[in-house]
């Protein structure tokens, strides 16, 4: 099983691409392709076909997948582009921290 440092909801930036510096919000993880989908970043172009009667065709645009080493987290604390920690709380819960400012995620 393979684990992915970023979760759905987390705001991200672009390491690397064309889209490199854009901060986006993570719309889907997966895990097993250890790929990640952000909101307004990296736009494809999708041809589709009408599938019912008098349903349009055509072109839209939407996100496409991405790998998730192109993108980090950034803190909302310290709004910096950080790497993720893990701590365990008083309540001997798993905690993802920053390691910048030590702040929990």
């Amino acid at each position: 099983m393979s684990k992915v440092h970023v979760k759905t909801g987390d705001t991200v930036i672009v390491l690397s691409g064309k889209d490199k510096g854009k901060k986006g919000k993570v719309l889907a993880v997966s895990p097993k392709e250890g790929k990640v989908i952000v909101e307004k970043v990296n736009i494809v172009s999708k041809h589709i076909k009408p599938r019912r009667m008098g349903e349009p065709g055509g072109i839209i645009q939407a996100e496409g997948a991405m790998y998730a080493s192109k993108v980090q987290i950034v803190c909302p604390a310290c709004k910096e582009a950080t790497r993720v920690g893990h701590e365990i709380d008083k309540d001997d819960k798993k905690i993802r921290i920053c390691k910048k400012c030590g702040k929990a995620l």
